[in-house]
């Protein structure tokens, strides 16, 4: 399908891949590219490495993995002899003994050109350089008449690639992405692209992933831009399109005829898409039936369930209320509207059976000693164990519902209410899982699975939040109120500001300095928490990686428990319990 040089259709496939799943991706190409073809283009772009699925992490380095990609672009490649349109197609690629991020121009039954990444992102959620080497400096590539400029992803975040490309003859830049998704990702993307599109007078196609990854998620949001910088077209976030844009040469310029200018999902309402794509692909992509988590009649396992039903349907959706003795009958009817507005199987498995056992069994080991949080911590670790063994029965994936302030300053029981295979609010804080429930009750994502209207009941939004281990118990006994602890860890953890910063800005030094022990001391239990979706810039595990043997502190107050607690047997545990976060 020949087209004059100053005309050119290019389908921006935006794709949901699957890491190590190269006949499955492939597919998704194929059927890309009969969309394409229907729709008249004369390419068809997918994002980086698509063929291995983004990012492959180590897996990119087993040579019969390497040889399974390329096997698969050259069988690709021979089916363009069709007549179609040619793909451009991101996969790992070995040349000269070396591993490259490159992109292949599949056209008319070969590989007709490859370019290599040159940027590799070393920082934050990326390491390609553990695993890549970087590629040459490129040039243009000739297609149909036109010079296309193909930068990879990282490649325009910084200028020189798209120097090289723009004194090299390029005339048009496409660009083959797997952006993640954090919180006003989209202003930060579109800032970068400006600015190479004006240093090197270029139009761009910007063709971004979309999907879960583990922890990441690739929104989409692919978009162009016109060598004045005006929107080009958009495309949605969070789902899956191909869409075909035709491009004319205009007075040495190349511009858009007619693009999509799709709204885009922003603020809280793409957080809690995020949060809904990344369950959905995670328990999708690993092939659990569906999954189960206990109701507690708060806020947080209410979200969760909330984003379960949207992500997967009420019927793959199991909660489980499991009461004891300081589980208010409030919490108890709020939990049961929940799972009714919601459309769940809802089951009731009292715990006092299972605590009393446990506090049975231990009984000769502690007499004599007062009742501490250790008892406490037996409800929730019962709570823990029933629900391993629906999970264990039914093949159920557990949902862990602890939200991020929990996690920064241990508030939370290992082996208990952090049991659990995916957690899809690990990066939400207190006060935005607040923001994000009554969001839920006033509006849903397109594509969402669970019913419309008010679903968490308003009493769960408003009561105070409580773990109800023992009598007349809040979260405000032992934590300083949400909107100052949120304020304080976003400081501490995605600004890393120093404690005299915050101070500064008006916070009690006390309060400030309580906080960041908090989040130092509880660094082992989150060493084993389970993943969960990435919203903010620092997500835990992915971004921020700290050492749990570590006695720095920003305050000149030594991490380690004094000398006379260390020779009775004390240590980072029981610093933990001094503070009674251990539940």
């Amino acid at each position: 399908m020949n087209r004059p040089a100053d005309r050119l259709a290019i389908a921006a496939a935006q794709l949901n891949p699957i890491v190590g799943d190269i006949a499955g991706n492939a597919e998704k190409l194929r059927r890309a590219r009969s969309k394409a073809a229907a729709d008249g283009a004369d390419l068809v772009v997918v994002p980086e490495l698509f063929i291995a699925g983004y990012p492959p992490e180590d897996l990119v380095l087993k040579p019969a993995f390497q040889a399974a990609c390329r096997g698969m672009v050259e069988q690709l490649a021979r089916e363009t002899a069709d007549g179609g349109p040619a793909a451009l197609v991101g996969t790992p690629w070995v040349e000269g003994g070396r591993l490259y991020n490159a992109v292949c121009l599949l056209d008319g039954g070969r590989i007709a050109a490859v370019r290599l990444k040159v940027d590799l992102p070393n920082y934050g959620v990326f390491d390609e350089k553990r695993v890549f080497v970087p590629g040459p400096m490129p040039g243009p590539v000739n297609f149909r008449g036109v010079r296309l400029g193909v930068p990879i992803c990282e490649d325009v975040w910084g200028e020189a690639v798209v120097e090289c490309l723009a004194e090299t003859g390029a005339e048009l830049l496409v660009v083959p992405n797997g952006s993640p998704y954090s919180s006003n990702k989209e202003d930060v993307r579109l800032n970068i692209t400006v600015g190479r599109v004006v240093e090197s007078g270029l139009p761009m196609v910007y063709v971004n992933q979309i999907g879960g990854q583990d922890e990441l998620i690739f929104d989409g949001g692919s978009f162009g831009l016109h060598d004045d910088c005006s929107l080009a077209f958009q495309l949605p976030r969070f789902c899956e399109t191909v869409t075909t844009v035709i491009w004319e040469r205009c007075n040495d310029t190349w511009r858009c005829v007619g693009g999509p200018l799709d709204a885009y999902l922003e603020g809280e309402r793409a957080n809690y898409a995020a949060c809904v794509l990344g369950l959905r692909d995670y328990v999708e992509k690993n092939g659990f039936p569906g999954v189960v988590l206990g109701l507690s009649g708060g806020i947080d396992s209410a979200l969760c369930a909330a984003m379960a039903v949207d992500a997967l349907g009420a019927k793959r959706v199991r909660c489980v209320m499991l009461p004891y003795r300081f589980t208010s009958a409030e919490s108890q009817s709020d939990a049961a509207t929940l799972a009714t507005r919601l459309g769940v199987q809802y089951d009731i498995v009292p715990i006092a059976p299972a605590v009393e056992g446990l506090e049975a069994a231990i009984a000769p080991l502690v007499a004599g000693l007062p009742r501490d949080v250790t008892e406490e911590n037996l409800q929730a670790r019962a709570r823990g164990t029933i629900l391993m063994a629906v999970s264990n029965k039914f093949g159920l994936m557990v949902v862990t519902t602890g939200n991020k302030s929990e996690m920064s300053v241990g508030y939370a029981t290992l082996y208990g209410d952090m049991n659990g295979g995916f957690n899809p609010i690990k990066d939400l804080y207190k006060t935005e899982v607040y923001r994000l429930a009554r969001l839920r009750n006033a509006w849903k994502p397109d594509g969402a699975l669970g019913p419309d209207g008010w679903v968490i009941p308003e009493n769960i939004i408003t009561r105070a939040p409580t773990a109800e281990l023992r009598e007349d118990q809040t979260d405000q006994d032992t934590l300083p109120p949400y909107d100052v602890l949120d304020a304080v860890l976003e400081r501490l953890v995605e600004r890393e500001e120093p404690i005299a910063a915050i101070v500064a800005e008006g916070f009690d030094r006390d309060t400030v300095v309580r906080v960041e022990r908090m989040l130092n001391l509880a660094e082992y239990k989150r060493r084993q928490a389970a993943p969960g979706v990435k919203v903010t810039l620092k997500h835990f595990g992915r971004d921020r990686r700290y050492p749990i043997t570590n006695r720095f502190r920003d305050a000149g107050i030594p991490l380690a428990a004094p000398a006379e607690d260390l020779a009775s047997g004390a240590g980072i545990g029981t610093a933990a319990r001094s503070e009674a976060l251990d539940f």
